[in-house]
């Protein structure tokens, strides 16, 4: 009989009020039956907004000091069990072993970051342009902030989300994509160990349609972050600007990485195969377009067919894997339905199949697949597919090249290979998107620096670096006149000499 796992709503873990329950299964083998899972619904949502609401009044009293004490032991339990946490997410979402492991150091490095910052949330003293009179700003919390998040980094994501928001003083209701919600409720396990005080943090379980649409929906939580697909990100932006909500999106990618012809060929090589199907191509940030340079385009693609063949597909868990499963069968189809399209709009030369044997029937794998001679603007080059396809476009200059990289309708990563330095920093300043990576591919995200992109990859906001901390806080402007007598400044200044 499988697990029924619970809500932490108020310091308790509690049932949902339905009684429902949605199942979570294994990706890579779906015999594998992971547990059971609340099926919430608002009522269940309501009572995590109560106590979410309580929780903050204590916790923005809380000196920030001591709220980055509380994350800093987050990490240190992190840190602990690390490993175990590491394979419970790659049972249920399916990447490797050494990819999760990953994910759950960059959540161990968020949470040192976030328990430095408690000491730095910064406000600003600044002059006076009257006599007498002191101005200063100073950062204080928000209030309830509902947080949403993906299923391809299921410890990280949360983390970007929850530490900064936490350490700002707000309280938090998070709901994990029910794809992976094991992940998140042994992160909420942890923050319960360090002793995040009760009405802190609130996990509610369930489906995004349901319990998802009513936490963007809820009058009393007035901050939204989300982590998803631009559609879903268009509909909640619509209903949080009605209701005069701040609002956080970070949402799709098709990225490029860009080889020109000084290149050092082997790093390239390294970058693309990583960059394209490492999370088996399950990332915002994944390379999904190969812009090649005409000189040296036929001999990378021939090394990177080569390679790309012998990638091992298997559980994550298992020695020598190299890609894991796509996370459900509708995924699976979306990535069928883009080969069947590429077949019309260029010339698949690796993959295309769902691959059989070996322990793979009984998951949702996709072989991984090349489509060469694609052309700028076609479906494949512009249209994000999630999973482990790669678009090959050939280009003559480095004017070209950015050109195609900027004419997409998303802005998160690029990559450039490249010895030369001018090249290098005129792709800092003219390709457009959140993040430019030379001599690395469109992956990765240190913790202490803001992530995110332009256009339709989100609103403008990021996570990670200092920069969320000004999302999860309101600037206070304070001012002291302590001249005894009634001053008007820009009235009192109107006839005052500029000199």
């Amino acid at each position: 009989m499988a697990d029924k796992h619970k809500n932490f709503i108020g310091g308790q873990w509690v049932e949902p009020s339905s009684g429902d329950y949605f199942e979570n299964r294994n990706p890579a083998k779906q015999s594998d039956l992971i547990g059971l899972f609340p099926r919430s619904t608002r009522e269940d949502l309501d009572r995590a907004v109560r106590a979410a609401k309580s929780g903050f009044e204590e916790w923005r009293r809380t000196p920030a000091p001591a709220r980055g004490d509380v994350l800093r032991k987050v990490g240190d339990l992190l840190s602990t069990r690390k490993d175990e946490i590491a394979r419970a997410a790659t049972r249920e979402m399916g990447k490797t072993l050494t990819e999760t492991r990953g994910d759950v150091q960059e959540g161990i490095d968020t949470a040192y970051y976030a328990g430095v910052e408690g000491r730095r949330l910064f406000g600003h003293t600044v002059p006076s342009e009257l006599r007498n009179k002191w101005a200063m700003s100073y950062r204080r919390p928000i209030g309830v902030c509902g947080l949403i998040t993906p299923f391809n980094f299921p410890l990280a994501i949360p983390t970007w989300k929850m530490f900064p928001a936490l350490v700002c003083g707000n309280s938090v209701i998070i709901k994990p994509a029910e794809d992976t919600p094991h992940t998140v409720q042994l992160l909420v396990e942890v923050l319960e160990e360090a002793g995040i005080p009760a009405g802190v943090v609130n996990l509610v379980h369930g489906l995004g349609e349901e319990i998802g649409a009513a936490i963007v929906e809820h009058p009393d939580i007035p901050v939204i972050s989300f982590t998803g697909s631009t559609d879903i990100g268009s509909v909640i932006g619509q209903t949080c600007g009605r209701m005069h909500k701040r609002l956080s999106l970070e949402m799709g990618g098709k990225n490029a990485q860009i080889v020109m012809d000084d290149a050092e060929l082997d790093l390239a090589l390294e970058g693309v195969l990583w960059g394209a199907f490492g999370t088996t191509g399950q990332r915002c940030t994944a390379t999904s377009r190969l812009l090649l340079h005409d000189r040296i385009h036929d001999q990378l693609l021939e090394r990177l067919i080569d390679r790309a063949k012998k990638l091992k597909l298997g559980y994550g868990l298992d020695e020598g894997v190299d890609v894991g499963p796509l996370i459900h069968e509708a995924s699976r189809t979306k990535v069928q339905e883009y080969v069947e399209i590429g077949k019309t709009e260029g010339t698949l030369v690796l993959g295309g199949e769902i691959p059989t044997g070996s322990g793979l029937d009984d998951g949702f794998f996709f072989q991984p697949t090349i489509f060469t001679d694609i052309k700028p603007g076609s479906r494949m080059a512009t249209e994000e597919i999630f999973g482990p396809v790669l678009s090959v476009i050939r280009f003559s200059d480095l004017d070209e090249a950015i050109h195609i990289n900027n004419e997409v309708k998303y802005g998160l990563s690029s990559s450039l290979y490249t010895r030369d330095t001018v090249s290098a920093f005129r792709a800092f300043q003219e390709m457009d998107n959140g993040i430019t990576y030379v001599n690395a591919p469109t992956i990765g995200a240190e913790a202490h620096l803001p992530f995110g992109g332009v256009k339709q990859t989100g609103n403008g906001h990021r996570e990670g670096g200092w920069e969320v901390y000004e999302f999860y806080s309101e600037t206070k402007v304070c001012y002291l006149d302590y001249s005894g007598k009634l001053q008007r400044a820009q009235i009192d200044n109107y006839d005052a000499s500029p000199y």
